[in-house]
């Protein structure tokens, strides 16, 4: 069993920082990339950023030079920086993790529970 634990979510005024958390437990082989979406009402999900097991990075690019995505490989945890946020930041983020469990080859996504960012006055 694997589990990704969100964390950091909440209300934050425009301008201002957050930082989300994921960390990856259980009976997990390898990961090949981390890496973090987001669904707005109305809308469909986007990749906001991702890092691989190599450590390169992509992101949207309306969130460049204002979020960034690190990750601690010794705990399974990747972070997502948010600086400078925007009303239109405003979604349900969520973590995603393409991994291999123990005694099984293929890869396959896993995914967290989803956690709020409201950015608002």
């Amino acid at each position: 069993q694997v589990q990704l634990v969100e964390s950091g979510g909440g209300l934050v005024q425009p301008g201002g920082s957050q930082r989300l958390s994921c960390a990856a437990s259980g009976s997990i082989f390898s990961i090949n990339a981390m890496g973090w979406y987001r669904q707005a009402p109305g809308k469909q999900r986007e990749l906001v950023a991702g890092i691989t097991n190599g450590g390169s990075t992509n992101y949207a690019d309306s969130v460049k030079g204002r979020f960034t995505v690190l990750r601690d490989y010794a705990k399974n945890t990747v972070y997502l920086q948010m600086n400078s946020l925007k009303p239109e930041d405003t979604a349900v983020y969520y973590c995603n993790a393409v991994l291999k469990i123990l005694h099984y080859t293929a890869y396959a996504d896993y995914w967290g529970q989803g956690t709020q960012v409201t950015v608002s006055s």
